[in-house]
């Protein structure tokens, strides 16, 4: 492990930053440090800074997101694609929130600001702050060329963004920013979360890649890559040590850790970066 990390560090203390990588993987950490910011914040200044504190991490993970895109995408597809998930997700979310369908019977509690039609601003948000990064996974995965890699490309993206919501669920339930209505209704459970709500997941995750069809342009693979990573290892420390929730930590990191070990493994073959004790 030893010889592996200092191979990684090796190359990265090699490679030439631009500016544009510079502002990249500058959001990319002041997104991380709001992340660490979280407990502290909670500790020091009490819960009812939670929400405030979220907002915050979220709308700089969002910008991230959106600088990686737009540095291969025009601005007129990008701004589609924004739409188009933000739209989507909405619609699930206002269906599911209203109707129990696809989710399962959930409401939303007051603490997230503001809402459009009874949804927090910041849900369909957090859809596409993952979104990507999961999409970049699929990229990865799936063999390209087969006649069936669209429809593995769009499985694989939303299994990668149900795997997120392993960790999440039961964490924004602990805070309080969603509550389930007699889970146990709809049959086995998850740390509370009816299992029926993962199904609702997969299915608002294929149908808003099934619209925007990513497969058919170059994503910005790297920083993705890294906000998939750095997701796993925050969700899990933070949910193992901070949170009190290690259930969910457990398996949403071995969910999301076979995602991004393969995903990482097919992307430095692909750049034919070897390191001794990962991939040779």
């Amino acid at each position: 492990m030893t010889t592996a990390v200092r191979a990684l560090f090796n190359r990265v203390s090699q490679v030439q930053i631009s500016a544009a990588d510079r502002v990249q993987y500058g959001l990319i950490v002041a997104w991380v440090l709001a992340m660490i910011a979280l407990p502290i914040l909670v500790w020091t200044l009490g819960d009812e800074v939670l929400p405030i504190a979220v907002t915050g991490a979220l709308l700089v993970q969002c910008a991230a997101v959106l600088y990686s895109l737009s540095r291969t995408l025009h601005w007129q597809r990008l701004v589609a694609l924004f739409g188009v998930i933000l739209l989507v997700t909405w619609t699930f979310e206002f269906v599911g929130s209203r109707y129990d369908i696809p989710f399962g019977a959930y409401d939303y509690t007051e603490r997230l600001q503001p809402k459009i039609a009874g949804v927090p601003l910041l849900v369909p948000l957090a859809w596409f702050m993952m979104l990507p990064s999961s999409w970049v996974v699929a990229s990865l995965i799936v063999p390209q060329g087969r006649v069936w890699t669209s429809a593995a490309f769009v499985f694989i993206s939303a299994a990668a963004m149900t795997a997120w919501d392993l960790f999440l669920d039961p964490q924004m339930v602990g805070w309080g920013f969603w509550i389930w209505d007699n889970p146990a209704q709809y049959g086995p459970v998850y740390f509370g979360i009816p299992f029926v709500n993962f199904a609702g997941w997969m299915l608002t995750a294929s149908v808003a890649t099934a619209l925007v069809r990513p497969w058919r342009f170059r994503l910005n693979a790297a920083p993705l890559l890294v906000i998939y990573g750095v997701t796993w290892f925050l969700e899990t420390v933070g949910l193992a040590v901070f949170w009190g929730e290690p259930g969910p930590a457990l398996f949403g990191s071995l969910a999301m850790g076979l995602l991004l070990i393969l995903s990482v493994r097919a992307y430095l073959r692909e750049h034919h970066i070897t390191i001794p004790g990962f991939y040779s």
